[in-house]
């Protein structure tokens, strides 16, 4: 009997780590860019030579971005700009510009026939 306690007490403590180890990727940057949560969805915003690429993943997972359309608002001071984000990958949306240090970002994806998606970061 005392078996049976401890190897039903030693699978619970098992089982209770699982969920905890399957968001270990969640919300960290895997491309050097900034994370924008955004419900269903995290955006990993990177510049890179003049071009602004956003991941999508949810919970370290890629999310499809075929047909989806974006908007990445830029805030840096006074000055607002805005690039527009087109598929560019599995998971990628990409858009020519820059991200200028500490600026506020709105970015807003949408796809055909699904609640659009918001997130907010600061550049780095």
């Amino acid at each position: 009997m005392k078996k049976l306690i401890v190897v039903v007490a030693s699978c619970l403590l098992q089982l209770s780590a699982a969920p905890a180890s399957a968001h270990t990727e969640h919300g960290k940057p895997q491309f050097g860019g900034v994370i924008a949560e955004a419900g269903a969805a995290q955006f990993e915003i990177v510049a890179q030579d003049g071009r602004i690429v956003v991941h999508a993943s949810n919970h370290g997972k890629p999310v499809d971005t075929a047909g989806a359309t974006g908007k990445l608002t830029l805030l840096d001071g006074a000055a607002k700009s805005e690039v527009s984000l087109m598929p560019a990958g599995p998971n990628r949306l990409e858009g020519a510009g820059s991200l200028p240090r500490g600026a506020k970002l709105l970015i807003h994806v949408e796809w055909p026939g699904r609640k659009p998606l918001q997130g907010r970061a600061v550049a780095p």
